[in-house]
């Protein structure tokens, strides 16, 4: 009986605010801004601030104080609206109907105020929605969109305070991890939502909106904070207004100056691992593109799939390019000294048709072994793939058994990397071989990524190939010299180091000491590895 309830108590809700509060409200703003339809968009109108800019913040002497920020957009971020981060959420913790019912809400949206907008927002992105699927969110996706739109200056300010408190009037569940975990803030005031169990119902909780400017009292008491960061927005200056000392950004000198950007290497943290499928910010007209495309999309990822299983590498290769695929090759084919036993190929990994591609390239041949593959992925390959088991012993009589029949492609990161970084290689292959041949590869994609760490694998070589141009990098570098393997007196480990630092100085990557098991349970909570019944 719960369910019903909250649907009746939505619609009553809705026609309220619908049918009487809005034409109230517009008309009043009609009249205030002059028909100022800049008002409908989401940035709000500029007023004129009677705080200085962040840029004349002084630095020196901060560490002692308490510093809060006035909300996370517009702020902290340089985005003045937070509906593409609504729109993440919907499509990778919801589905692509969610996502699509957000992108149609758009005209609605336009035409409501700044608090129905919010409520219309996270009723569509969070009904039903499971709540372990949204921390899920919050840890592995949505900190690298929110590095990427991070404004240089508010964190600079952020950070040389000691003690950090962000007032937020979207939900809390979407911001309290990115904020914790990389900017190191201590506490996170937000709108809370409503649940039913597990699930989110969609509705804001008993206390509705969060006011930012009460929070501030409650939270604070007859205590001023030191510190105050807020945009230039008149609804901003009464919450800085409690504050002793107050900045603000101006969203303009943010939007169009290039040192507001946060360049990687100032990262508060190395981003390494994150998942999901968009690889680009959904923003409205970008999320209307990327509708639009997913059908043609389809189609052209089965068309490409088809090129590599039915067609010879040649033709393969020439339909391939022309048909939006930018393949890069750069080194040759390495000659074979042994005649009973077939070259190693040790690559960097960056998606599952690593081999593919290196084997279609070569014009040759080649068998993949891997760890994990789903049934489909086995189907489609146009190449010989073999499962590992991860037994060291078992998995080293398979590596020789194939060598002995032919060439061998290995991946000894045991997964996939997004980021320009190198995982720990796995020294098994240095055991293996002599005549091993480095081969640096590393993939660009515009708009689907295609490697997953919580999603169905099946679908990680469609994703990819759905892009307009992906792009595929390979280099085959020299062979590795017989001095520097295990037959020159080298231990596994060493050779392995090489071999990744080859491959990392080729590519201009980092190398790390992080492995498979440290991604997943970053990403996905597990330790990625799929037990089956015996």
């Amino acid at each position: 009986m719960e369910f019903p309830m909250v649907l009746l108590r939505l619609a009553d809700w809705v026609l309220y605010q619908l049918l009487a509060n809005s034409y109230y409200r517009a008309a009043r703003k009609m009249k205030s801004y002059g028909f100022h339809f800049g008002y409908l968009s989401s940035k709000p109108p500029p007023q004129p601030s009677s705080f200085p800019s962040v840029a004349k913040y002084d630095f020196e002497g901060r560490e002692s104080k308490t510093l809060v920020a006035c909300d996370i957009h517009r702020v902290l971020l340089r985005s003045h609206s937070f509906f593409p981060y609504f729109m993440l959420v919907a499509f990778e913790g919801g589905s692509i109907f969610r996502a699509l019912l957000l992108l149609l809400s758009c005209p609605v949206l336009l035409i409501l105020n700044h608090e129905l907008r919010l409520r219309v927002m996270t009723f569509i992105t969070f009904c039903g929605l499971r709540t372990n699927v949204m921390e899920s969110i919050s840890r592995a996706i949505l900190p690298k969109f929110y590095l990427e739109n991070l404004n240089l200056h508010s964190y600079q300010v952020l950070a040389s305070a000691g003690s950090k408190v962000v007032f937020t009037s979207v939900p809390r569940v979407m911001v309290e991890g990115f904020l914790k975990e990389y900017l190191s803030v201590g506490a996170v005031v937000g709108t809370e939502l409503h649940t039913v169990g597990c699930y989110f119902s969609g509705l804001l909780s008993g206390s509705g909106l969060l006011a930012k400017h009460r929070a501030l009292k409650d939270y604070f008491g007859d205590t001023k904070p030191d510190i105050g960061v807020g945009s230039s927005t008149v609804h901003d200056h009464l919450f800085l207004s409690l504050c002793k000392e107050a900045y603000v950004v101006n969203n303009e000198e943010s939007k169009n100056s290039s040192g507001s950007v946060m360049p990687r290497d100032k990262y508060p943290k190395p981003l390494i691992f994150h998942d999901g499928r968009l690889a680009f910010l959904p923003t409205p007209s970008a999320a209307l593109y990327m509708f639009m495309w997913f059908p043609f999309g389809i189609l052209l990822a089965i068309y490409r799939i088809l090129l590599g299983v039915l067609l010879p590498y040649g033709w393969a290769l020439s339909l391939g390019v022309w048909s939006g695929i930018n393949i890069n090759i750069k080194g040759s084919l390495p000659e074979k000294s042994e005649q009973n036993q077939g070259v190693l190929y040790v690559c960097s990994h960056r998606t599952l048709l690593d081999p593919v591609f290196l084997s279609t390239c070569l014009a040759k041949p080649l068998t993949a072994v891997t760890y994990s593959l789903s049934k489909v992925s086995e189907l489609i390959a146009p190449i010989r793939t073999v499962r590992l088991t991860r037994d060291r012993t078992k998995d080293g009589e398979t590596m020789e058994r194939l060598l002995r029949e032919g060439d061998l492609v290995v991946c000894p990161e045991g997964t996939t990397c997004r980021e320009p970084y190198l995982l720990r290689f796995s020294s098994l292959f240095a055991e293996l071989a002599d005549e091993i041949v480095p081969v640096a590869i590393n993939t660009h994609v515009s708009m689907f990524y295609g490697t997953t760490a919580s999603g169905l694998k099946c679908l990680d070589p469609i994703f990819f190939l759905m892009n307009p141009r992906p792009s595929y990098y390979i280099e085959v570098l020299g062979k590795v010299p017989k001095e520097l393997t295990c037959a020159g007196g080298r231990s596994s480990c060493e050779v392995a180091n090489y071999i990744q630092k080859e491959l990392a100085d080729a590519l201009g990557f980092e190398c790390t000491t992080l492995t498979r098991r440290d991604k997943y349970m970053m990403l996905a909570g597990n330790e990625g590895i799929v037990k089956q019944d015996k």
